[in-house]
């Protein structure tokens, strides 16, 4: 297909510019996809604000990478979709040859390819990433809902770390998308979830994702108030989702022992924390950081959407054009949704099933 599509480029950080850009061509192992609903991302406005070093590999760039689509021109060599499927997929894949990924460290991937382009009219989906993380989205999905996928793949492999129980306690800090799955997840595994937060609003949101009770986390003595909530142990389960290194902190110090403290948030380069070793060594705290996701978490995470066992309305806050879309990440930015979806034609009626 060729022509000029209209998309949110980027050329530098605080610089996206809404504009015609050629529509992309595919080779023979690759597809074009025409997006129905991009999601707004946490990822996305960092970009957008101070850009990414392996996100953003050349200028001007399409960027963001949460989307479900129709596919609308295959590659002659295509066989696995046909014009017309409504498709959905992660924004990487693995190489399955370095040392990581013979290792199944395939988060941890030092030849990741990435896909960028949400915020566009049009994206062509490579080989490999099409080969091993590509589906199609299942009867009764819908897209909106679909492109959820990437961002839950990513809370699923850090659940599947954990060692959750039914009657667990289990606490999130930090209550934006990520933290939300988080809850959603350990909810679903019978665990007893309290969410923490510095925003009211926020905790609020929560109470819709199994949280039993909720905790701001600028009170003073808000690790004691856990404490209390968790018969005075503390709990079994911490997940920190915020990237503060005081929040890493924070979830260890309030670990019981035999405690799992699951740091997913990333912080910033250099960021430095500090704990009680003795607590660490006598407690036998567990402490660990998880990354991204896998192709097998990739797939669960589809199955929990089909199923309905995650309930994707609930993340949507509003509906934005595609135009609009940096007002809708700034929205982010200020905390005053959970994810916005990118319309890059249409309206949200048009999304309904078909």
């Amino acid at each position: 297909m060729h022509g000029k599509m209209k998309a949110q480029m980027f050329y530098a950080p605080g610089d996206v510019r809404f504009e015609e850009t050629d529509i992309p061509q595919i080779g023979d192992d690759e597809i074009l996809v025409k997006v129905r609903a991009a999601l707004t991302c946490g990822t996305d406005l960092k970009t957008y604000r101070r850009g990414h070093p392996t996100i953003i590999q050349y200028v001007p760039s399409t960027f963001g990478h949460e989307f479900a689509s129709d596919v609308v021109e295959v590659g002659r060599n295509v066989t696995k979709f046909k014009v017309g499927d409504r498709v959905v997929g992660a924004n990487t894949a693995p190489c399955f040859q370095c040392d990581n990924c013979k290792s199944q460290r395939y988060s941890l991937c030092t030849n990741l390819q990435y896909l960028n382009g949400a915020f566009s009219e049009y994206v062509a989906v490579p080989e490999h990433i099409l080969k091993y993380n590509y589906y199609m989205i299942p009867d009764g999905l819908r897209y909106e809902y679909a492109a959820l996928l990437e961002p839950l793949a990513c809370a699923v492999h850090g659940f599947d770390t954990l060692p959750p129980r039914v009657g667990d306690y289990a606490v999130v800090i930090g209550a934006g998308p990520i933290g939300l799955m988080f809850m959603d997840l350990l909810h679903l595994a019978g665990c007893k979830v309290i969410s923490a937060d510095l925003s009211d609003h926020r905790l609020e949101l929560s109470k819709s994702f199994g949280v039993e009770t909720t905790v701001n986390a600028g009170d003073e003595n808000y690790i004691d108030q856990v404490r209390k909530l968790t018969d005075s142990k503390g709990p079994q389960i911490v997940v920190e989702a915020t990237g503060f290194p005081s929040a890493w902190e924070a979830a260890f110090e309030m670990a019981r022992p035999g405690a799992t403290v699951l740091c997913f948030g990333g912080t910033k380069a250099g960021s430095k924390v500090t704990f009680d070793c003795r607590k660490f060594h006598y407690d036998e705290i567990t402490l660990k950081g998880v990354y991204h996701h896998t192709p097998y978490h990739v797939k669960w995470a589809l199955d929990l959407l089909a199923s309905g066992q995650i309930d994707g309305s609930k993340y949507i806050s509003g509906y934005y054009p595609l135009e609009k879309a940096i007002d809708a990440l700034e929205s982010i930015g200020r905390q005053e949704g959970i994810k916005y979806v990118i319309l890059p034609s249409g309206t949200k009626e048009d999304l309904g099933l078909r």
